[in-house]
C-alpha cells in the first residue's frame, strides 16, 4: 500500500512538472503494482488443499504416511508456492525426535492452470515414525505465494489439521497379583466384591438362588431350616493409579526419560490388572494434550507474514486448566482403552501439586482398590497426604521413579514413616519385576 501511494504521488508530481519520461515509467510501475496485487490475491484464493493420513492411532515404532494434495482452481498458472505442513515444535526438538520425519514437508513448487475442468495438483508426501507416545497435531498447511516481482505476498492456512495419537509402551509384568495376594482384613471392605470360600464368616437363612455348595448342612440340621454360608471378603480388587506429573517433580537433566518411564510403568500396571479381570482407574495432576488444541478460528484471521501464519496455525503449547485428570475405576476393556489414551495424551503441567491432587480427588478414590502412587519426587505434603489416606483405611503403595539408590532411600524415608510401602523404578528393565512381591502375604 505504501508503494502504491508513493507511486501515485510521484506520478502527480511528474505530471505537474512536465516530466513525460518519468510519468511514463510511473504509469508502467503502477500497472505492475496493480496487476501483481490482483494476481497475488487471485492465486492465493484459488488454492485448495486436503490431507490424508494412513493411521490416526499407532504404537511406538509405527510409521505413518501423510499425503497433502494442493489444487489450483484458477485458469492461470501459479508461478511459485512455498508449502509447509506444520508439525508441533515439541515433537521435533528431542534427540531422537518424538516424530521422525522422512521426506520433505517444506517445498517450493509451481502449479499449472486448470484447463477443461481438469485441476492442476501438487502432492507433498512424507512419513512419520513415532518414537515417543503423545498426541500430535499434523498440519494445517501454510502456503505462501505472490507476484513475480516479490512486491506482494499472500499467506494462507489450508486444510483442516489431523491428530495422531501414539500409545505408550506396555511391558508385561511378572507375577503381579495386586488383589488376591493382599493380606485379608488389612483394609475394611465397603463392598464384598470377591469372597474367599475357604474362610467362613458366618451363616444366614437360605435365599432363593443360593447354590448348593453354599448351604451349611450342619447348621441346617440343627435349626431345621436351610442355612447358607457367609464368606469373608478375600481381597482388595484392582488399583487406582495416582501419577504425579507436576513439572517441578522432574529434573530437566533427566527428561524426557523419567516422565516417559512413569507413563510406561502406569500403562504396564493397568494392562496387567485388566488381563486379570480386576478394576483399574487413573488419577493425575498432568494435563490432557487435547486441551491445548487451538480452535479453528485461525481460518479467518488476517496473516501478514510467515511467522504469524505458523504461530496462528500451530497447536497451543500452554494451558491454564487446573482440573485433575480422572478416569473412573472400571474393569472392562473400554476402561482400559480410556486409560491408555489418557496416558498417551498426558503432559507435565505446573498446576496442582501431588498433595493438592490427593486432596481434590480423595472423595473419588474407591476404598475397594489399592492406591498405587507413581512419584518422581516426594515432598512433605505428598507424604502427609498419602499417610492420611493410609490412616483412613486405604491401601497405599508408592513407586519411586529414580535411579540413584541413595536418592531412593532419602525419598522413601517420609513415606516409610507413614507406613507406606515403597518400590524403586530404575528403568524399563525393572518394570516386569516391579511389583512381583510387593503385595505378597
Amino acid at each position: 500500500m505504501r508503494l502504491l501511494v508513493l507511486a501515485i504521488l510521484l506520478l502527480l508530481a511528474s505530471l505537474a512538472l512536465g516530466f513525460g519520461l518519468l510519468a511514463y515509467a510511473l504509469y508502467s510501475l503502477l500497472g505492475v503494482i496493480l496487476l501483481g496485487r490482483l494476481l497475488a490475491d487471485r492465486w492465493s484464493s484459488a488454492l485448495v488443499a486436503r490431507r490424508e493420513v494412513s493411521h490416526r492411532q499407532v504404537e511406538l515404532g509405527d510409521t505413518v504416511a501423510v499425503v497433502v494434495t494442493i489444487e489450483n482452481r484458477y485458469w492461470l498458472p501459479i508461478p511459485w508456492l512455498l508449502l509447509e505442513d506444520l508439525l508441533p515444535r515439541q515433537a521435533l526438538i528431542h534427540d531422537p525426535p518424538n516424530l521422525q520425519v522422512t521426506g520433505r514437508r517444506l517445498q517450493l513448487a509451481s502449479l499449472r492452470p486448470m484447463l477443461h475442468g481438469r485441476k492442476a495438483t501438487k502432492t507433498i508426501y512424507y512419513q512419520l515414525t513415532c518414537n515417543r507416545r503423545g498426541y500430535y497435531q499434523l498440519g494445517p498447511l501454510v502456503v505462501e505465494t505472490g507476484d513475480l516481482f516479490g512486491l506482494y505476498r499472500r499467506f494462507r492456512i489450508l486444510s483442516e489439521p489431523n491428530y495422531l495419537l501414539a500409545y505408550p509402551k506396555v511391558i508385561p509384568l511378572l507375577g503381579y497379583d495386586i488383589a488376591s495376594r493382599r493380606p485379608i482384613g488389612e483394609v475394611r471392605m465397603s463392598h464384598r466384591l470377591y469372597e474367599d470360600p475357604t474362610r467362613i464368616n458366618g451363616v444366614r437363612n437360605y435365599q432363593a438362588g443360593d447354590p448348593l455348595n453354599r448351604i451349611h448342612w450342619q447348621a441346617t440340621a440343627r435349626t431345621g431350616l436351610l442355612q447358607s454360608k457367609v464368606y469373608e471378603p478375600s481381597s482388595i480388587a484392582g488399583a487406582t493409579l495416582l501419577v504425579d506429573f507436576h513439572q517441578h517433580s522432574f529434573d530437566p537433566r533427566h527428561e524426557p526419560f523419567r516422565s516417559e518411564l512413569a507413563i510406561t510403568a502406569a500403562a504396564s500396571i493397568a494392562a496387567a490388572l485388566v488381563e486379570m479381570g480386576q478394576q483399574v482407574g487413573l488419577v493425575s495432576n498432568g494435563r490432557d494434550a487435547a486441551d491445548r488444541i487451538r480452535s479453528q478460528g485461525w481460518q479467518h484471521e488476517q496473516i501478514l507474514n510467515r511467522q504469524v501464519a505458523q504461530t496462528t496455525a500451530a497447536m497451543r503449547e500452554s494451558s491454564d486448566r487446573l482440573q485433575p485428570v480422572v478416569v473412573p475405576i472400571r474393569h472392562d476393556h473400554t476402561g482400559w482403552m480410556q486409560i491408555l489414551e489418557t496416558l498417551a495424551r498426558l503432559e507435565k503441567t505446573d498446576g496442582l501439586t501431588c498433595g493438592q491432587l490427593i486432596g481434590e480427588t480423595t472423595s473419588r478414590l474407591p476404598r475397594s482398590a489399592t492406591i498405587v502412587a507413581l512419584l518422581t519426587a516426594v515432598s512433605p505434603q505428598t507424604a502427609i497426604a498419602l499417610g492420611n489416606l493410609h490412616r483412613r483405611g486405604y491401601a497405599v503403595t508408592a513407586i519411586l521413579n529414580m535411579y540413584d539408590p541413595q536418592e531412593f532411600a532419602e525419598q522413601s524415608a517420609p513415606l516409610l514413616a507413614e507406613r507406606i510401602t515403597t518400590r524403586q523404578l530404575v528403568d524399563e528393565k525393572s518394570i516386569p519385576t516391579l511389583l512381583t512381591d510387593c503385595m505378597l502375604r
